[in-house]
């Protein structure tokens, strides 16, 4: 599946108290707890000169609440997109991620009543065919398990978890893509910096 070959920064949701006791969220509707409105509020700086033009982000009351903390600093025009919401993860959902959600990965278990991990992919490549078509670079507030498929479409490493509130720019380099932590990016340049 090809993808515009635009630049975008991700930003996942801040903690939830799902998040903190390492249960699978879905399409829980699940707010940020006082730790994730922190995060969100110490994301926002992070993001400002970066040449963000808008912010489109999922619809869930998590992701929703991020992008608009988010936004009391940047100020930029906001949108939603249904198809930027998080994975159903079916009878998982309120369960503890391990030790299923590997092999749900590696696309050997869909729990009942859950998307596969082909089913988010496709979902997240259509998705960003269509935001990425749009004027940016983009601001895209969305959900853990939602970029693990879109790292895949990049055609970057599927290792680790995402953490909560920690901008990601996503890049065209080469024939290929790079995603780098907002916080990289600016040790990489300070002074001194080799």
């Amino acid at each position: 599946m090809t993808l515009p070959r635009a630049p975008f920064w991700f930003l996942r949701h801040g903690q939830t108290d799902y998040n903190a006791q390492g249960l699978s969220q879905g399409a829980i509707d699940i707010p940020l707890n006082e730790t994730g409105r922190a995060q969100a509020r110490a994301a926002a700086p992070l993001l400002l000169g970066r040449g963000i033009v808008g912010i489109v982000a999922s619809p869930m009351q998590r992701a929703r609440e991020t992008a608009e903390i988010v936004n009391e600093t940047l100020g930029l025009p906001l949108a939603f997109e249904p198809d930027l919401r998080e994975v159903v993860f079916g009878g998982m959902e309120g369960q503890p991620l391990e030790p299923w959600f590997g092999d749900w990965i590696e696309g050997r278990l869909t729990p009942p009543g859950a998307e596969s991990f082909a089913d988010i992919t496709a979902r997240a490549g259509t998705a960003l065919r269509s935001i990425l078509a749009r004027p940016g670079p983009l601001l895209l507030v969305s959900h853990g398990a939602f970029f693990r498929a879109v790292r895949g479409l990049l055609g970057v490493s599927l290792e680790g978890r995402t953490a909560n509130a920690a901008p990601i720019l996503c890049a065209p380099d080469g024939e290929g893509w790079r995603t780098a932590m907002a916080a990289e990016l600016d040790e990489a340049v300070a002074p001194g910096a080799i």
